[in-house]
């Protein structure tokens, strides 16, 4: 029966959990590129498979495919890796640049994505994961760089084209995506810090829109929220400092 699951795959549009599992081997030579050519994107895309694999087993959710399409949200930074920050060498390549410009390489990263991911045969499902992990949320930083040089600015080119997230899978890999990159900036933070930024970023997604078209209910909601809490701590738990040694 395994020769025929693509044949299957292919007819009737889904994907088994059998070619989900391939997809997800480390070894698979897109995720390879990505570790190689974008180091700090590809650890970060494994901090958020974790994320949101706990997130989806805790309501039920489909977390093998969740996980999967994790790995892969963000391919699309490999063409301009040096660009975001979880790559830099210490270099803010920015710097000589419009906010519009800096917008349109941040936004990019989505449509390349999902290009790439046609291009390399992945299957429909995981594509829908690269271009709904941010949905149509601003790029807040060089938006707000634009305003302060001009009141007049097309809010369009700050936007991310969508479409939002659908399916719960959707909606938890966006929140897990947006947290783990948050925590990172917050040094040694409490559990409190963490739960504080975490009801920020769902609060602010809930105020932008960006949940309207999810099947996430709010019960499900605090559930995840409650998931991605316990993950956040055991990797943000408090360590012994050592004494400095006498020798």
């Amino acid at each position: 029966a395994y020769p025929f699951i693509p044949l299957f795959e292919r007819i009737f549009g889904f994907t088994s959990s059998v070619r989900l599992g391939e997809l997800a081997d480390l070894e698979r030579p897109l995720l390879k590129d990505l570790a190689i050519r974008a180091p700090g994107t590809f650890q970060h895309s494994l901090q958020v498979a974790n994320l949101a694999e706990a997130a989806a087993k805790s309501i039920g959710a489909n977390a093998g495919l969740v996980r999967t399409a994790a790995l892969y949200h963000d391919i699309g930074k490999m063409d301009q890796a040096k660009y975001f920050v979880e790559n830099s060498d210490g270099t803010n390549y920015h710097q000589e640049l419009e906010p519009e410009e800096s917008a349109e390489i941040i936004i990019n990263h989505v449509i390349k994505g999902a290009e790439l991911a046609r291009k390399k045969g992945l299957p429909s499902v995981i594509t829908r994961f690269i271009l709904t992990h941010h949905g149509t949320t601003r790029v807040e930083y060089f938006y707000t760089q634009a305003v302060e040089k001009n009141e007049d600015v097309d809010v369009t080119r700050f936007t991310y084209p969508g479409p939002k997230p659908v399916s719960k899978e959707e909606t938890l890999l966006m929140i897990a995506d947006s947290l783990e990159a948050a925590a990172k900036s917050l040094q040694d933070p409490s559990i409190e810090d963490l739960k504080d930024m975490l009801e920020n970023i769902v609060r602010h997604k809930i105020n932008q829109g960006q949940f309207e078209e999810s099947a996430l209910s709010f019960e499900e909601l605090e559930i995840i929220k409650d998931s991605f809490l316990r993950t956040l701590k055991s990797i943000y738990h408090g360590r012994i400092k050592y004494p400095e040694s006498q020798a």
